[in-house]
């Protein structure tokens, strides 16, 4: 071991083939803002930053989220299937009311429901792909 202070996670990054599309569905279940510059732009105004590359930081800071545009996304077949996933976001809510709260809030958003184990008494969870077929959980914790 040096003394070198250990790196710190800055962001979490998805590729994704619509960068603002994505950005605005987790903007929307999270509550987060855009970094400064990356906000939409006013209607029917070019959209350059979603173009590319955008970021969403949490309230309280931290690691922020953030959106690489690629030509194409192969969508994960988890559980079953040739594409595993290779990352997936865990997100937490207060008690089991919050659970559902989220739940009804992400398929507004446009989420789909790939797990319900909601009467898990252990463990209540969602797992949701979101709209490019990233999965993620929502779990009371």
């Amino acid at each position: 071991m040096t003394d070198t202070p250990a790196p710190v996670l800055y962001n979490v990054v998805l590729d994704t083939a619509d960068a603002r599309r994505l950005a605005e569905f987790y903007r929307g279940l999270l509550g987060w803002s855009y970094r400064t510059g990356d906000e939409p732009p006013p209607t029917g105004q070019p959209d350059p930053e979603g173009a590319d590359w955008l970021v969403l930081r949490p309230p309280a800071g931290g690691a922020g989220l953030a959106f690489q545009q690629v030509d194409a996304v192969p969508e994960v077949t988890w559980p079953d299937g040739p594409v595993a996933q290779q990352l997936h976001l865990d997100l937490t809510a207060g008690d089991s009311a919050a659970l559902q709260e989220f739940r009804a809030r992400a398929e507004q958003l446009g989420a789909r429901l790939l797990q319900d184990r909601f009467d898990d008494p252990q463990e209540p969870l969602y797992v949701f792909a979101d709209p490019d077929g990233h999965p993620f959980c929502i779990f009371v914790g």
